[in-house]
Parts: structure tokens; sequence; C-alpha cells
């Protein structure tokens, strides 16, 4: 197992390619050949992370946040970030981070918020933009269904619950190959027609290598036509925030009570009551309040996320109850969805749950 493996599974649990471009995912410090002695997760890479990494034989740390988001310009020693990168480098520990790939992911940071208050009916808050694309090749009649098998193994085809999906339509292509050409059809500099299939097909965008890789290695044409496009189609598997239903709707003062204790949080900050049942309920671990619209507009009638400023509150506007419970009370499990995750990809290596609180917050 190497580093380069781990960041293959990671990106199995949550395709890296979406996180948020402001984001900074992946491999921070390590060298990528290097071989796992065992991995280390935790919401944050602390310098005191570190050291527990070395103490239980773990040169490889899964970190939700990224210890390194912004520039370095030098590495001295003179702050956190510093202090756990040299750290790290000196004792030959990886550092791998997911951040928003996880909270973009379907059964990711929000879903565990939603598990958490046994919501029912979860979907997507905030489906992410240009993440569906679509293919269009052209395969000769008689290897048509070759070449879509072969598609079709490589995740093309999938949208929402069903797969192998294409759309084919009969058409006669054309072409005259150069002196230098060997057409698997026709001769070479010869005007040539053949009964071909135009078949089309949407795919993740995170597949698209893949994809194209299986289309050249099953198509039997010297030269393959194809094209690929961005498509505008909300995809409702992928994107930020949840929303989901109670199973039993509530007054406001018992969901304040309900969401205390099933998120272990000793302080919640909210929006003034307004004799309103709770019943539909939207979520969105760590600093959500762009998104205080969507909950709105989505019919939520409570809204969970962390990091609200004062003005936030007003947005409210009588008609949802915001609740700030806090940034490391919302992704607090978000560690050990990773553990878990990990261990169902990789069973017979050494996967730990960091013990270290790395909640910067404390309250009075």
């Amino acid at each position: 197992m190497t580093v380069r493996d781990v960041i293959r599974e990671l990106d199995s649990i949550a395709p890296l390619a979406y996180a948020e471009d402001f984001d900074n995912v992946g491999l921070l410090v390590g060298n990528p050949q290097q071989e796992v002695t065992g991995i280390l997760v935790t919401l944050d890479t602390l310098e005191s992370v570190v050291d527990e990494a070395i103490d239980k034989d773990c040169n490889c740390i899964v970190s939700f946040h990224p210890i390194i988001f912004k520039g370095l310009k030098k590495i001295t020693g003179s702050n956190y970030v510093e202090k756990a990168v040299m750290r790290a480098i000196r004792n030959d520990v990886a550092i791998l981070c997911i951040h928003t790939a996880l909270d973009n992911a379907l059964e990711g940071v929000n879903d565990r918020i939603c598990e958490q208050l046994d919501l029912l009916n979860r979907k997507i808050l905030i489906p992410k933009e240009e993440t569906i694309r679509k293919l269009t090749t052209y395969v000769p009649a008689e290897k048509h269904e070759n070449v879509r098998k072969a598609l079709f193994e490589a995740g093309a085809g999938e949208i929402g619950k069903y797969s192998n999906c294409s759309f084919n339509i009969d058409g006669t292509g054309t072409f005259k190959g150069d002196d230098t050409s060997t057409p698997s059809y026709g001769e070479k500099g010869v005007f040539h027609s053949e009964k071909e299939i135009k078949l089309t097909l949407t795919f993740q965008k995170h597949l698209e290598s893949g994809i194209l890789k299986a289309l050249f290695e099953a198509h039997p044409y010297e030269e393959v036509a194809f094209e690929v496009i961005t498509l505008n189609n909300a995809n409702q598997t992928i994107g930020m925030g949840m929303i989901g239903d109670l199973k039993t709707p509530m007054n406001e003062q018992d969901f304040l009570n309900f969401v205390k204790t099933r998120m272990n949080t000793s302080l919640i900050r909210h929006s003034a009551l307004n004799k309103k049942t709770i019943k539909k309920v939207a979520v969105l671990g760590g600093s959500g309040s762009f998104a205080i619209s969507s909950a709105q507009n989505a019919g939520a009638d409570a809204y969970i996320t962390a990091d609200l400023k004062y003005h936030d509150f007003f947005q409210a506007n009588e008609s949802l109850l915001l609740m700030d419970i806090g940034h490391y009370e919302s992704e607090q499990y978000t560690k050990s969805l990773l553990v878990q995750n990990l261990k169902k990809k990789m069973p017979n290596f050494a996967v730990i749950l960091s013990d270290i609180n790395t909640n910067p917050v404390k309250y009075f």
C-alpha cells in the first residue's frame, strides 16, 4: 500500500474532481510512492496530531480540513500550520486532505448529519453544476454493441438510479483515407460509406479519462470521431448541503433540544422562534451562510449549519429557523465516516481514528 493507493481509495469515496475551486485537496505533504505503515484519520492536522500518528506507527494522515490552505511563502515554524508541516516532513508523514470533495458527496458530510438526525427523503440541497458530460461517437453498426458495452463498463450511461443508458441512431458515415492510412473498413485513397450508429451517453466528469480510454481501445476505427460536451443539467447526486424530513414533526423548542442532543453540542445560536412546526430540515456542515436562501427556496422549516454572522440571522425573516451549532460540532462525525469507508476499502490495513479533539473553540 502506497500513498498513491490511499489517494485512489479516497477518490473512490469522494472524487477529488468535485472539490470546490477554492479548496486544496489531495496530497499536501509527502511522497506519493512512499509505502504506508498505517493511516490516522483526523478532522484537522495539528502538530499534536502528527505526533499521535508517529506514536501509532501511522506515516499517513487523512485529514478532512487542509492544513495548507493558502500559499506558504516560508516554513519557519512561526505558526500552527508551519509547525505541523515541518513535523510531518521531518518524520516522513504524508498528509492527505479530502474536504469539500466529501462535502459534495452524496454519502458525505451532510448525509452523516442527516443520519444523526434520522432525516427521511434526503436529497442534495444545492446540486453541483457542470459535473455531467455527454459523449457522442460514431461506430460501425456491427461493432456498435461491443463499443457500447465497453463504455458502460467504464461508467458511462449512469443516470440517477439507472445504468446502461444510451441513445442510438442509425446513419451512414463517409470517409477517405490518405496514402498513409490503414482503414479498418474500405481502402485507403478510396471514398467509403459505412453503416454506422451514432451513440450518445452521459457520464460523471471525473470518469472522463477512463471512458475515453475505453472508447479508443474498443473502437475499430484508426481515427475515432467523437465529441464531449459539458451539460448544464443539475447533478442530483453531487452538491452542497442536504434536505430531508423529520420522522415526527416537532415544535421549535423540542427541535432545538433534539439537535443539541443528537449533534452533541453544548450551545446553539439561533434566530427568533415563531411558534413554527419543524418538519423539513436543511443541513450544511461547516460555514453555510451562503446557502440560507437555498434552504428557504427548498421549503425548509429549519436550517442547521455553522459560522453564521450577526446579520445572517436577519435572513430568517420569520420563515426559517436558523441554527448555528458550531463548525467543529457540525463536522465532528466526519472522521468516523472516513474511517468506516476506508476500512471497507482496505479491510486488512490499519486505519485508526484520531483521539485528539481539534476543536479550537471553547465555551464558558
